[in-house]
């Protein structure tokens, strides 16, 4: 039985992957901000003997972005993957696997872009992503390293979704601004059996975007939601009332990214939703 190690256990996405690989056989620790505070000798010895670490830690992007919250979004994730890194290469019997997280905010707005074929972005984000890619890759000496993209995850009781669905629900919601920005998202499903792929195949390594392989408009995600839950999707939400609400973390809702999923395409992975109707009944249990 190999064990993981999981940072950021405790947020939406990790309180599902503790489960998720429990049920697949592994043993699971979850690493917390507490252990991740201490030097990087003691991280190491929790650390030890597990064969995979991942890493999910880090700030929530969606929220008002002072100035001081930035430096938080900032070193919850740089400087924890390089405390992270730093252990592992202190440890005698390194994990033979280190996955790390980033964000398909790393590109620019226009699109398609592939792990290929792409513009980096030119904000704070984008720098974020690059940064938190450069402390994860240092691992690259001494052991296999995923670095995993994510767009929006689509999942019941957590993230994004559950933060529009109130207004969905009352028939009060719409596009955000001409509905034109991008939406890439990936159900937590695929989410999860991606994660299960690059342990299972060896020869996975390196930068990949984990989102569907139809990513949609902002208009198409309101109709499909609004299809979805039977409800009206008439009235626009300006992007300046995101502005005040957001301040610059507004960007996160309303400049979006058109991402293809182009290496595990290639790889043969499989999506169960791949398209945002199915993604969205499965979510919300609302079947055809």
């Amino acid at each position: 039985m190999k064990k993981i190690a999981i940072t950021g256990a405790s947020g939406f996405i990790g309180t599902y992957m503790q489960s998720f690989f429990k049920d697949k056989g592994y043993e699971v620790l979850p690493v917390s901000r507490k252990d991740i505070d201490k030097d990087t000798t003691e991280i190491a010895k929790i650390l030890e003997q597990t064969d995979i670490v991942i890493n999910l830690a880090g700030a929530p992007i969606i929220h008002r972005w002072s100035e001081s919250y930035k430096e938080v979004l900032y070193n919850s994730r740089i400087l924890t993957t390089r405390k992270i890194v730093e252990a592992m290469k202190l440890m005698n019997n390194k994990p033979e696997l280190f996955i790390s997280t980033s964000a398909i905010g790393i590109y620019a707005t226009n699109g398609p872009m592939s792990e290929a074929n792409y513009t980096y972005g030119d904000n704070f984000l984008s720098k974020i992503c690059k940064d938190w890619e450069a402390e994860a890759n240092e691992a690259n000496e001494v052991m296999r390293v995923v670095i995993f993209r994510f767009g929006v995850v689509l999942s019941k009781g957590g993230g994004a979704l559950s933060k529009m669905l109130p207004a969905f629900r009352l028939g009060i919601a719409g596009t955000i601004g001409d509905g034109s920005e991008p939406f890439s998202w990936v159900h937590i499903d695929d989410l999860m059996a991606a994660y299960l792929f690059v342990i299972n195949n060896e020869n996975q390594k390196g930068t990949f975007n984990l989102c569907a392989p139809n990513p949609v408009t902002n208009k198409e995600l309101t109709k499909t939601l609004g299809k979805v839950l039977h409800r009206p999707t008439v009235i626009p939400l300006p992007k300046f009332v995101l502005r005040v609400l957001f301040s610059e973390g507004a960007t996160v809702l309303t400049e979006g990214q058109r991402v293809i999923p182009e290496r595990l395409l290639e790889n043969h992975f499989t999506f169960k939703y791949p398209t945002i109707e199915e993604a969205l009944r499965e979510v919300l249990d609302k079947p055809k």
